[in-house]
């Protein structure tokens, strides 16, 4: 068995890095890809020879695995898909991969109910609903929530190797306010999921600039980049988001008490899952309830409030109430300038 799992690790190697266009990728670079793979996964530091890489390539190419992944070779040297799009994990799972699925799956099993462990509970039971829909042919009995047209997830697990490795990244990126892409040294410290999107915490080597958190799906392309790894010696990552909603956040900003009012119709969702873990209940009447979060103010929290429409009146502080005013009366000045426009 453990030939074939590190096989597989090798196999999904080679497919991370074939869907990576934006870089060049030659044998060598494949060879060092999958043995950097083997070691972090496996603790196996002996390499991997060029034979076995060629006849992974081989082997993907075949349909023996199910693969027929499109692998050409451009200009005698690098290695690319001939269809940008295609990747190993589109294809369906053969009995190999059944087989490691089952093994996972088993393996988890065992940590469920642990206290300590209760972030695999969803995991296990989406890796169980998988292999029961690939066994019995037949659709998933979960839905959860995912969005197909997400871009920047390939970036996830280069970013994570390097923040584990403490490597400096050369990364492209071009915010929504930007015109053009810039380029810069950054130093990764935290992975952070929002709402099925995902960001990264970090260090820009630039001179006085201060932590930033990237979206993935604006960053356009990533390199290693041999500049000194900058290590995080001002914040405790396992603490850092407690007091915001969302990613956006400064390493300077205080959190306040944020009060608002929820109709007794809508009290219930917020009830039974609160806007943020320092939710609590303050008073109620007939009319609806009055709770208090403790979070920094910023632009995910306005949105979430936003969200509730005229179901909720936010009462505190001062500057957010204003800030909620704002918003709806820009609201109600569109919806006025749209009737105009329509009656003309």
């Amino acid at each position: 068995m453990p030939v074939n799992r590190n096989a597989l690790i090798r196999y999904r190697t080679i497919d991370n890095c074939l869907q990576n266009r934006y870089k060049k990728w030659t044998l060598d670079d494949l060879i060092d890809a999958c043995s950097d793979a083997l070691y972090e996964f496996q603790g196996i530091n002996t390499g991997v020879s060029r034979r076995t890489i060629q006849a992974d390539l081989e082997m993907m190419r075949s349909n023996k695995l199910g693969y027929e992944a499109p692998i050409m070779v451009v200009d005698k040297k690098y290695y690319t898909y001939a269809d940008k799009n295609y990747s190993i994990t589109n294809s369906p799972l053969n009995n190999q991969d059944m087989q490691v699925l089952g093994e996972v799956a088993a393996l988890l099993q065992q940590f469920k109910g642990f206290s300590h462990f209760t972030d695999l509970n969803e995991m296990v039971s989406k890796l169980e609903d998988k292999i029961y829909s690939q066994k019995t042919h037949s659709n998933p009995v979960i839905d959860f929530e995912k969005n197909d047209n997400l871009k920047g997830l390939e970036w996830i697990e280069v970013i994570r190797k390097t923040i584990v490795a403490k490597k400096t990244l050369c990364i492209t990126y071009q915010s929504f306010k930007a015109r053009e892409a810039s380029t810069f040294c950054f130093s990764g410290y935290l992975l952070k999921e929002y709402r099925n999107r995902w960001f990264v915490l970090g260090l820009s080597h630039a001179r006085n600039s201060p932590l930033l958190t990237l979206a993935l799906d604006r960053v356009r392309a990533i390199e290693e980049h041999e500049d000194a790894y900058r290590e995080n010696n001002s914040i405790n990552l396992a603490t850092y988001y407690n007091d915001v909603l969302g990613v956006t956040k400064s390493p300077n900003q205080r959190d306040c008490e944020v009060v608002f009012w929820i109709d007794v119709a809508n009290a219930p969702y917020v009830t039974t899952k609160p806007l943020h873990h320092t939710q609590k209940l303050l008073s109620e009447d007939v009319d609806g309830k009055i709770f208090s979060i403790r979070v920094i103010i910023n632009f995910e929290l306005e949105r979430e409030l936003l969200g509730f429409g005229a179901k909720i009146k936010v009462l505190g502080p001062r500057i957010l109430v204003k800030r909620i005013k704002d918003q709806l009366w820009l609201s109600m000045e569109r919806y006025k300038a749209e009737k105009v426009a329509t009656a003309v």
